[in-house]
């Protein structure tokens, strides 16, 4: 059975009963048992085996204001609003880390690390560009002088296979970017835009970076994605014509695969056509449900 998607399964109970006032998020701050997350920079620092490491909250840094992740068996669990948005980028170790934390706990870090971006990306109002103040737990913003208040937006992204033929014969189209290591390849992906359907954009998208034409969209599953906060909507979509016409701009490659080549690369044989995703993306749980037959 395909393993469930990355970053999901957090055991955080998100406490919105914590948010709405404040005082019961000093309730919580107050709390001797409460625990934060342990970082470095915005990368999580294990606890020395494959989940994530937490201190007590009075080891908190006295400049970085608090955020209430959530509930965990009852016990507040916080992070701090780093405020250097220099390091929302991905570290080198980033993913090696990834690798190793339970899943659960990823998820529980995903969370901390799409909002710790958030705020640093978000310190200005967008509607008159004051300075805007933390509230709700660490779940908004608000303007003092326009009263506009701000929330954590996640921005949609299709992620697809493009699926040519039925059955056994059943082929789908990979591609890979300049930026991946050597005979990687993935799923193709992109952002749906204003007044565009997840269907509209898997078709566009397609077309767009391999010239194919989508004439039936399925959806298979979701994925939270951190860098810096995505929801990762994956589909399988057929095709009648398996002509490529690739736009080097997006892509650097792109090939039609079996099912024997899929299998292949997610058991990591060591004469496979192409190296899969990380088993943390989205785009590995899609190749799995595409070999069940999603």
């Amino acid at each position: 059975m395909a393993h469930a998607p990355g970053f999901t399964g957090s055991p955080l109970d998100r406490a919105e009963h914590i948010r709405l006032t404040p005082e019961a998020f000093e309730a919580a701050r107050a709390d001797p048992a409460a625990r934060l997350l342990r970082l470095d920079g915005i990368d999580p620092v294990l606890d020395g085996g494959d989940g994530l490491g937490w201190d007590a909250l009075a080891q908190a840094p006295a400049d970085a204001p608090l955020a209430l992740l959530g509930l965990i068996d009852g016990i507040p669990h916080f992070t701090a609003l780093v405020a250097d948005p220099t390091r929302d980028g991905r570290s080198p170790g980033i993913f090696a880390v990834l690798d190793r934390l339970h899943p659960g706990d990823a998820a529980t870090f995903a969370a901390a690390r799409s909002l710790i971006s958030w705020h640093a990306r978000h310190r200005f109002c967008a509607n008159c560009g004051t300075p805007t103040d933390i509230f709700r737990a660490g779940w908004g913003r608000r303007c003092p002088s326009c009263n506009t208040e701000h929330f954590p937006r996640v921005d949609p992204v299709v992620i697809m296979l493009a699926e040519h033929g039925t059955g056994a014969d059943a082929r789908v189209l990979i591609g890979r970017q300049p930026s991946f290591p050597p005979q990687r390849f993935s799923a193709l992906a992109g952002f749906l835009e204003p007044a565009e359907s997840i269907e509209e954009a898997v078709a566009r998208e397609l077309h767009e970076e391999a010239g194919v034409r989508a004439t039936r969209v399925r959806y298979v599953t979701s994925q939270p994605w951190p860098f810096p906060s995505q929801l990762m909507i994956a589909c399988i979509a057929c095709v009648d014509d398996d002509a490529i016409t690739l736009d080097r701009n997006e892509l650097d490659d792109a090939k039609w695969v079996t099912r024997a080549e899929v299998a292949d690369a997610l058991a990591g044989a060591a004469d496979a056509s192409f190296i899969p995703p990380p088993r943390f993306a989205i785009a590995y749980t899609l190749f799995e449900r595409w070999l069940e037959g999603a």
